[in-house]
């Protein structure tokens, strides 16, 4: 089988199906290191905004955690270790990048077509996940500017931001952490924010050597913090999907922390969301506010408009000189690049499959694709938790899915249409009365045609449970040549 990505899905399935006895597998990997998001994201001040002890994986803890808020370095050093702790160094291919890949009816394999040529492969998985080509606006002129232009993603170390001026695009999670990194080295700054975020108090610390001993010595009190601070993000699901009402009592924190940190009114009032708490990405932070209110830098409560040769202009028709632009405005997440190079039964890509609406079960099967899997795909990210929870949920799925092929002889195993059409109804409709749907906002987890494909709404574990029981009906397995499937569940 044959793996594209090498971030903390490829890397944890990896893991787990060599445990299960599963060696004959390939990583292909188009940087030249691991670590997919936490490899590439080296803006200044990149944080992942979930607590270290959680966004790890639950088998391979980390006693040496820094900080309660790993930086993007020490995840990335994480992943590093984790990879030769595994032993994938002989599984691994860097400087691959998958072209596209092609089911084949007659020989029941995958067509791989890469940058260093072609791989074939029973079972193909796709782990790149949704945070790896980065968005930029759609607005006239982007080309045209002379100056330095970047995204948050591809942050170019070379170019020097001192004493130049900068316009930085968005207000989302990217730009609230490097904002306040860069604010003291320009010269001066527009940041342009098209909808205000809610912001609260970031509750980041450093551990203590002797928590750091402890740990070492004590694996369990590990454990226990892990499953503490697991407790207390599950406990926010009852605000965002179960009774949205309930938001209300965290979005008084942070208009509390919007007042403490700002207090000229006129600024507060461009602070403050028109929306529901949640219903866009929360994000924790001390330093988002007192950056704005620096003697040099100017929030632009208006979008980007157009991008000319040296200056940019915002929907008030206002034009700014600047040096550089910066866009911190986010990924394909819901059109999802990697489908349009994937190509199933009949040879229709996953993406016209899809129609701009991305389905799968469990995010991880879609039929007319026999013997593919996504990892991280439709409906499963988080607006609360660790995704790396999730990972090794659907990577237990997987493997499970792998040993039933084996018990039984089968040489493709496709989800069936009812059974995935069946779980995608009765997640829509969880979703219907979410602060996502209900919160008032237009964010990043709806698709094109208006339905959140990201998010997933309920308890994660109860997507644990779904996706790692003993048994499951959804699967069709097939034996080659007698064009029969079996009845046998998947185990």
């Amino acid at each position: 089988m044959i793996i594209i990505g090498s971030g903390f899905a490829g890397i944890g399935l990896a893991r787990q199906l060599k445990r299960s006895g599963i060696h004959d597998l390939l990583i292909l990997e188009r940087n030249d290191d691991v670590g997919g998001v936490w490899k590439s994201n080296t803006y200044p001040g990149c944080t992942c905004d979930v607590p270290s002890h959680l966004y790890s994986f639950s088998f391979a803890p980390n006693p040496g955690w820094t900080s309660t808020y790993s930086a993007q370095a020490e995840i990335h050093a994480y992943l590093k270790s984790c990879a030769a702790k595994f032993k994938l160094d002989d599984h691994l291919r860097f400087g691959v990048e998958m072209h596209d890949a092609a089911w084949n009816e007659d020989t029941r394999r995958w067509r791989i077509n890469t940058s260093d040529g072609e791989y074939d492969a029973q079972v193909l998985v796709s782990a790149v996940g949704p945070l790896t080509e980065p968005v930029f606006p759609d607005v006239p002129g982007i080309d045209a500017f002379e100056g330095q232009l970047m995204h948050s993603a591809r942050w170019d170390h070379s170019f020097d931001l001192t004493g130049k001026v900068v316009a930085s695009i968005g207000s989302g999670a990217s730009a609230i952490q490097y904002v306040p990194e860069i604010a003291d080295r320009v010269r001066r700054l527009f940041v342009l924010q098209r909808t205000a975020p809610w912001i609260v108090p970031h509750p980041k610390r450093a551990i203590s050597d002797r928590e750091r001993a402890l740990y070492r010595r004590l694996p369990p009190a590990q454990k226990a913090v892990r499953a503490g601070v697991y407790t207390a993000k599950e406990a926010l699901v009852l605000g965002f999907v179960k009774r949205p009402a309930l938001m209300d009592r965290l979005a008084t924190v942070a208009k509390a922390h919007l007042a403490k940190q700002v207090q000229d009114p006129e600024l507060r009032n461009r602070l403050t969301p028109d929306y529901t708490l949640g219903c866009k990405r929360l994000v924790p932070s001390n330093r988002w506010y007192p950056a704005l209110q620096k003697p040099h830098v100017e929030l632009v409560s208006s979008a980007l408009a157009e991008v000319r040769p040296h200056s940019v202009v915002d929907r008030d028709g206002v034009e700014r000189e600047v040096d550089a632009i910066i866009f911190g405005t986010g990924y394909h997440v819901t059109d999802i690049p990697v489908a349009a190079r994937l190509r199933g039964r009949g040879g229709s890509t996953l993406a016209e499959h899809w129609a701009g609406s991305p389905r799968a079960y469990l995010g991880t099967s879609v039929p007319g694709f026999p013997n593919l899997f996504l990892m991280l795909g439709p409906n499963t990210g988080l607006g609360h938790s660790s995704m790396v929870y999730m990972i090794e949920a659907q990577a237990n799925h997987i493997r499970n899915q792998l040993a039933a092929m084996d018990r039984t002889g089968a040489t493709t195993i496709e989800v069936d249409r009812r059974a995935h059409d069946a779980y995608n109804r009765e997640l829509d409709r969880k979703m219907s009365t979410t602060v996502w749907q209900l919160g008032g906002c237009r964010s990043f987890y709806f698709d094109a045609t208006g339905r959140n494909a990201t998010l997933w709404p309920d308890w994660t574990w109860r997507f644990r449970h779904l996706a790692t029981r003993r048994t499951s009906t959804a699967y069709r397995l097939s034996t080659a040549g007698t064009g029969s499937h079996t009845a046998e569940a998947a185990r």
